[in-house]
């Protein structure tokens, strides 16, 4: 089947053909036709990858009526990085179809700047939701003739959020208009959405509904949290040629694992909320360029990355929301070709792999961070391949032949070959001369649930003395949202294993920790001193007992809760105009929102 059997008219198929599409992919073939020949709803279930940007943009942009200077269609998603990829492929798609007009609108970027190309006339707005809604107060934006409105990537708006917003815009918008929802997974809340705004809907399932894609080799990794970088470079040098992303739960994770893979001589950098969009845009354009090897990335940032030829995804830990793997893996596997997604995972967070499992559909292989010999073998393999492989210039070397004869005289063949390796190779074999294994053994995984729920019991109380108790300044404000959240953060600042720490009480502002003989200092030592989000870190020996979750006002009123709980997500001004932020500290919250 062809881009032409589907409806589609001449200029539109011209403009696919110029960009190298010949056949339609499988989103493309069942929801093109539905959208030209009908005036239905429509909910499109796919993985990122398939195409779905053009299922709903090619006929967008054929039922535009450029003679109309008006909006008539609208397309809401999470983030300002897809925003611009949709508005870039729709632009490409609507090259021959004279008067069609595509604008972005998103924050992070001068609104002046919008809301002068919107007053040029716009066909088609693609917009994040908290920029819209802010054009929409400014009444520089008006729905009122939106024949056609879609949501893309629902499930990420959604858990980034959004929810308010999308119901206020849609309020906004004509009664007649075809709404087109486009997810990765179906979760109650986008059902809801579905039900709320959309009439008997055609469905159109690529796929096992919430599954990821078929190509994707999903593996996970039991290593101590202390050994979550050990191990992720282990998996980088075992795969020579690799090009992946790294995925972190927090942006304090994202700056900490970028600046240590770049300092250990890797191309490395990081993803994350605190990036100016000049910054984030310059990130994207070295990776796009390969440029760069790794992108280390939290969910929220890299929402719309559209990188062909990922080969790699790890994850430093899972998600707190679990759909959001399903996004994390579909970096990889675009486009038919194959992936591998490799979460490195601490014992006491073991125990989500069994949802991941029932989210995907699949099972999770678990395997183990690469020796020292494994990673040398594949290195020198690699090498003696490339070797083999590669194209001599004679006339290029001619010049200087003469002179390597000279120099390298000396030596046998074997020397020289033994040499030329050396120069490659060294590196590697100092690195993991006499490496230890990370991996941790299955059979000794205590139950994530006895750590994340709290529910410890004696399990913990009767193996490590509660009598050593430490006070540490951080709590659920900073983003922990368990104890197992602190216990990893602890363990990977300090050094220390889990097993050397009892029972965690968790508050607000603060946390009070028990712990051996002899860890106690070793914490205090190694985290005194240290900073979280520009707030230094405080840890000492503590006597008292816990006061139960009205004790932060004994500590200067830091205990109080914030709005939302341990995630806050919503809008600040600056400067005059609302700015979009995200400060993730863990679980999905309703995301409150500041008016004018």
């Amino acid at each position: 089947m062809t881009f032409k059997d589907l409806g589609l008219d001449d200029n539109i198929v011209r403009s696919v053909t110029e960009l190298g599409f010949e056949t339609p992919s499988e989103i493309q073939e069942k929801a093109i036709p539905q959208l030209l020949t009908s005036d239905t709803d429509l909910v499109g279930l796919a993985q990122t990858g398939t195409g779905k940007t053009a299922a709903f943009g090619l006929p967008m942009i054929q039922k535009i009526d450029p003679t109309y200077r008006a909006i008539q269609g609208l397309i809401l998603c999470p983030t300002r990085e897809l925003c611009l990829q949709i508005t870039k492929e729709l632009t490409a798609y609507s090259k021959h179809s004279d008067g069609v007009r595509v604008t972005a609108v998103y924050g992070g970027a001068s609104i002046s700047d919008q809301i002068r190309d919107i007053k040029k006339g716009a066909n088609i707005i693609v917009g994040t939701p908290g920029r819209t809604i802010d054009l929409m107060q400014r009444k520089v934006l008006k729905f009122d003739t939106v024949s056609t409105v879609v949501l893309d990537e629902a499930d990420e708006m959604l858990n980034m959020g959004f929810k308010e917003d999308i119901n206020e815009i849609l309020e906004g918008t004509p009664a007649f208009k075809r709404t087109w929802l486009f997810s990765a997974t179906m979760p109650r809340e986008v059902e809801r959405i579905a039900s709320n705004y959309m009439t008997d809907p055609f469905k159109v399932t690529v796929g096992t509904k919430n599954s990821s894609a078929a190509n994707i080799e999903h593996q996970y990794c039991l290593v101590s949290g202390r050994d979550q970088y050990h191990a992720l470079r282990r998996f980088i040098d075992y795969s020579p040629g690799m090009f992946g992303i790294v995925f972190t739960r927090t942006r304090r994770e994202a700056k900490e694992f970028a600046e240590k893979l770049m300092t250990d001589g890797y191309n490395a950098d990081a993803l994350h909320g605190d990036l100016s969009q000049a910054q984030r845009d310059a990130v994207m354009n070295k990776f796009r360029s390969r440029a760069l090897q790794i992108l280390i990335a939290t969910d929220v940032a890299a929402r719309g990355i559209d990188v062909d030829d990922v080969t790699h995804v790890f994850h430093v830990d899972l998600p707190d929301e679990i759909e959001s793997y399903t996004h994390r893996s579909g970096r990889t596997a675009r486009a038919g070709k194959s992936g591998i997604s490799v979460a490195l995972i601490s014992p006491s967070k073991s125990g989500r792999i069994r949802l991941v499992e029932k989210q995907i559909g699949k099972k999770l292989d678990l395997v183990k961070a690469p020796t020292g010999t494994d990673i040398c073998a594949q290195q020198i393999i690699q090498l003696t391949q490339n070797v083999h492989d590669v194209e001599v210039n004679e006339k290029g070397i001619a010049p200087f032949v003469a002179q390597i004869h000279e120099s390298l005289a000396d030596f046998s063949k074997e020397e020289i070959i033994e040499r030329f390796v050396s120069v490659e190779f060294n590196r590697f074999l100092q690195t993991y001369d006499n490496a230890k294994d990370i991996n941790i053994d299955p059979s000794r995984q205590r139950r994530s649930s006895d750590r994340d729920e709290g529910r410890r019991g004696d399990r913990r109380d009767n193996s490590v003395s509660n009598t050593n108790r430490l006070f540490i300044n951080v709590g659920k404000m900073d983003g922990f949202e368990n104890k197992g959240q602190i216990l990893g953060f602890i363990c990977n600042q300090s050094g220390i294993d889990g097993n050397s720490v009892g029972k965690i009480d968790l508050f607000d502002s603060f946390a009070f920790i028990g712990v051996e003989d002899g860890i106690g200092e070793r914490i205090i030592s190694n985290m005194n001193g240290k900073n979280i989000e520009s707030r230094d870190i405080r840890v000492e020996f503590s006597k008292d007992k816990p006061r139960g979750e009205r004790g932060g006002r004994g500590n200067g009123g830091e205990g109080r809760r914030r709005e939302g709980g341990g995630e806050r997500s919503g809008r600040r001004r600056e400067g005059g105009e609302r700015k979009e932020f995200s400060n993730r500290g863990g679980g999905r919250n309703d995301r409150s929102r500041s008016r004018r």
